[in-house]
């Protein structure tokens, strides 16, 4: 007979359900951390997005709205400790910071518009911070000591000693944590005596990839990896005074030092600090380093990744970066074939991307034709994104001192994506040699331009 009632078991089983729930409603709290904190100017911010950085990649965790200058932000139950990035306007690339997540604590910031990002709460966080603070104004010193040609060996020596002193305390406080990694990867060069500026160079340069694990995951899935091969080969330049050409011959050179450091590593991370690095080359202008990249390493890589995107975007990128000649465009007038490149007497020529039935062309068309007037020098040849000819025909006709070419399936049209246009109107400024040598926002820019060049 059970002593306990017939029941017993049955309540001994719900009472350890019940138990177990608890258990699984406490852990799972546990688990799921907050990142808060305040941004300021407080007028300036709405909205926060955090994303999970993988190798190459990144995907969408959280967001948040910012209200009065204050978020917070619950982090999923199943997020993952790593690197996450914080953005808080538009362009994304350009509008963020990253932080360290564990998943073990909660995380707590400041943000302000001119000081950048500080943490009240998160030991990773702190450290990673502290540290890069410290090892960059001692670093900033060494620099500061070789550019004011100081010769005092013990003060020299006493910024090293101080550089080592930092590296070796953060590298303890960081034992067990994530920012370990990288604190490792950033060990700074370090002489053992002193040395010219010549020779610290050279070596800084020499063993500035001793500590980088290029096969590290966690680096990998970060900003750290790409800023830090970005930085070697856009500034471990020699110290000589170069022609561009020259500067852009070294730096190829460094382009192809850092692809021997990535042997092993995979393709698809490959193509990332490739694409990283011919982005940067491409908007800093340099060209030559930009299409090398591209042909020695970034094309294949793409080709064996599947990854025809990214050749489509510097294909257009090539044939519509300033110094590249215009795509030619045909029309007719009279029944009779024109041709921009067989185009001639002007000193420029204007490409003017617009649509009869887009407002703003509508409005910004008729004030550049009229401006136009005091420029005799100037040529402009305006193509119609048009879905059909009727409204086209009505509106071109009253810009009568333009060249009109008409491309029929607007967006989608043969020259809507030659030219990359995604938006009308959109301007192209060339030169005699039709060269584009800007692209204006609008007709007032244009205007400008060609005041300047008066």
């Amino acid at each position: 007979m059970n002593q306990f009632g017939p029941n017993f078991e049955f309540q001994v089983l719900m009472n350890k359900s019940i138990i177990a729930l608890f258990l699984f409603v406490f852990l799972s709290a546990e688990a799921q951390k907050t990142v808060s904190g305040t941004f300021s100017p407080a007028e300036d911010y709405s909205w926060i997005i955090a994303y999970r950085l993988k190798p190459g990649t990144q995907v969408y965790v959280a967001d948040a709205a910012i209200k009065k200058g204050q978020f917070s932000m619950k982090f999923p139950e199943n997020a993952v400790s790593g690197t996450y990035r914080m953005v808080y306007a538009v362009p994304q690339e350009e509008f963020y910071f990253d932080i360290l997540y564990n998943g073990k604590e909660d995380i707590s910031l400041s943000f302000n518009a001119q000081k950048g990002v500080s943490f009240a709460d998160s030991e990773e966080n702190k450290i990673f911070s502290d540290y890069f603070k410290q090892i960059n104004e001692v670093k900033k010193k060494i620099i500061s000591f070789y550019s004011e040609g100081n010769n005092d060996v013990s003060f020299f020596n006493a910024l090293v000693d101080k550089q080592t002193a930092i590296q070796k305390i953060f590298s303890s406080r960081a034992k067990g944590l994530q920012v370990y990694d990288f604190i490792v990867a950033n060990t700074p060069y370090t002489p053992s005596d002193f040395e010219s500026i010549i020779d610290y160079v050279a070596n800084g340069k020499a063993s500035y990839f001793d500590y980088l694990d290029f096969k590290n995951p966690a680096l990998q899935a970060s900003g750290f990896l790409t800023d830090k091969i970005a930085n070697y080969v856009f500034t471990a330049l020699p110290l000589f005074e170069m022609t561009p050409l020259e500067t852009e011959m070294a730096m190829q050179r460094n382009v192809s030092e850092v692809n021997d450091k990535l042997n092993g590593v995979s393709d698809s991370y490959k193509l990332h600090i490739f694409y990283t690095l011919w982005a940067q080359a491409a908007v800093s202008g340099f060209n030559d380093l930009s299409d090398n990249i591209y042909s020695d390493y970034l094309r294949s890589l793409a080709i064996v990744t599947n990854n025809q995107e990214i050749i489509n975007e510097i294909d257009v990128h090539n044939r519509l970066r300033i110094g590249a000649v215009a795509p030619d465009i045909i029309w007719k007038k009279d029944k009779k074939s024109k041709s921009l490149h067989k185009l001639s007497a002007a000193d420029n020529y204007i490409l003017v991307f617009w649509s009869s039935t887009c407002g703003h062309c509508l409005k910004e068309l008729p004030l550049l034709h009229e401006n136009l007037k005091a420029y005799g020098n100037v040529k402009v040849i305006a193509v119609g994104l048009e879905d059909d000819n009727i409204s086209w025909k009505t509106e071109s006709a009253k810009l009568e001192n333009f060249e009109h070419a008409i491309s029929l399936g607007k967006w989608e049209s043969d020259y809507a994506q030659l030219y990359a246009i995604n938006q009308t109107p959109s301007y192209f400024l060339l030169n005699k040699s039709k060269e584009i040598i800007a692209k204006p926002e609008d007709q007032l820019a244009v205007i400008e331009l060609l005041k300047s060049k008066e």
